[in-house]
């Protein structure tokens, strides 16, 4: 889960507090984990269905500008052909939740959390503009890198989000789905002892955390729930290594 944004984290990193979950951490917990072997848990979408399913949200913007909202990997690992982006860019009416148990640092035996938007506060991340010369590619680009099977394609929406002094409608990913059974609800001490755990073959949970983490504070956005859950990962690391785990 090594990040790909460096110029983020160069340009304000001045602002950023120190963390509780350091570096350090992240090498206790670190290990290599192969891919599991037999079939996947759930089928992937064929090319036809992905270009099907790009095609339906490009004509749900009626025309309008491809815009993007990020509030966690796609921020610090954004692999996307954007024209620009808006950062500290606000989303009315949904806030970060480690709430999304299926995609991530993690293995069937010791599944992990990711972070997911639920439809509570508010929540402030990037905007990209997607580049406007060839949106079906750009729209395929993006789903290929989010949407795995026809279980997450719920997940998406449309969104209001506040960017460069608009109020666009923004595609946003695994946001608060209805009746998912890989949505998970857990109180933040259970959150931090799962967080500070699993590891799947792309990492850490606490790689992923640490990362979202980082690149926040270097944007100057301030997050209450990561700030108090990354300090609940370390304490739990922390605790792992007294207990010899």
């Amino acid at each position: 889960m090594t990040a790909e944004n460096p110029a983020i984290l160069q340009a304000q990193v001045g602002r950023q507090r120190p963390l509780a979950l350091t570096p350090a951490h992240l090498a206790r917990v670190a290990r290599v984990v192969e891919k599991p072997d037999g079939p996947p848990r759930y089928s992937k979408l064929s090319d036809d269905e992905m270009e099907h399913l790009a095609q339906q949200k490009l004509a749900e913007l009626q025309g309008g500008p491809f815009w993007i909202f990020a509030y966690g990997s796609l921020i610090w690992k954004p692999a996307l052909r954007s024209r620009s982006s808006s950062a500290a860019s606000r989303m009315a009416g949904a806030g970060r939740s480690a709430c999304q148990c299926r995609r991530g640092g993690a293995t069937p035996a010791n599944p992990g959390l990711m972070l997911a938007l639920e439809r509570c506060g508010a929540c402030a991340g990037v905007a990209y503009l997607m580049a406007d010369n060839a949106p079906l590619e750009c729209m395929l680009q993006v789903l290929r890198r989010e949407i795995a099977s026809n279980v997450d394609v719920p997940w998406l929406r449309w969104l209001r989000v506040r960017a460069e002094g608009r109020v666009p409608r923004a595609l946003t990913f695994y946001c608060d789905p209805l009746n998912d059974p890989d949505v998970i609800r857990l109180p933040l001490d259970q959150q931090a002892r799962i967080l500070a755990c699993a590891v799947g073959p792309g990492g850490s949970c606490a790689e992923y955390l640490h990362n979202t983490f980082v690149h926040l504070e270097a944007l100057g956005i301030r997050d209450r729930f990561l700030w108090k859950l990354q300090q609940m990962v370390a304490a739990e690391v922390d605790a792992l290594r007294a207990d010899g785990g």
